[in-house]
């Protein structure tokens, strides 16, 4: 993937009497070149990039969108949706909880996220499955007994569900992501 953005250009007063007489109005150069292996995972591919936006939005940003009372936690809902003293905190809560999924993306290309939730150590072994004839027929897995491996399936539900609220806010508020 290659990808070049450039700066938006100067809007001059003749713009307007080139736009009127012409149709003509500067754009933003872009080249963007899409290789076929940067789709293969295409989730990953833009959460690479998606990422650094966010931790730079969410450094810079000059307002906050407003964000439906539902969508956040009980202590910033306020009493009304366009409560003027939440309004700030509510769009920063929804940030963190973006850059948290793509965080979580990014880690999860490594591999990373799901091994907090397991602990011990794997002794297993395969042992042979005889068919009536005495024929290996397939393998069956057993645990040995130093096996201590354990998942916590509930915490890693939770963590998946708090990534995907992510990724869902990220959908819902993408129209916010101005500064």
């Amino acid at each position: 993937m290659k990808v070049k953005i450039g700066s938006y250009p100067n809007h001059r007063w003749y713009h307007n009497y080139l736009h009127d007489l012409f149709d003509y109005s500067p754009k933003q150069k872009t080249s963007i070149k899409i290789d076929k292996w940067d789709t293969y995972s295409m989730d990953y591919t833009l959460a690479q990039i998606v990422l650094p936006m966010l931790y730079q939005l969410a450094k810079t940003k000059h307002g906050s969108a407003l964000v439906d009372a539902k969508d956040v936690p009980k202590h910033l809902r306020g009493d009304t949706d366009k409560d003027e003293d939440l309004i700030h905190d509510r769009w920063d809560w929804v940030m963190s909880e973006m850059i948290f999924a793509f965080e979580s993306k990014v880690k999860d290309g490594d591999c990373d996220w799901q091994d907090q939730f397991c602990s011990g150590e794997h002794d297993i072994y395969d042992v042979p499955v005889l068919s009536s004839k005495g024929e290996i027929i397939g393998y069956e897995m057993k645990k040995g007994p130093n096996d201590t491996f354990k998942i916590d399936h509930k915490g890693m539900k939770a963590y998946q569900a708090r990534i995907t609220k992510g990724f869902t806010l990220f959908g819902k508020y993408y129209e916010g992501l101005w500064d």
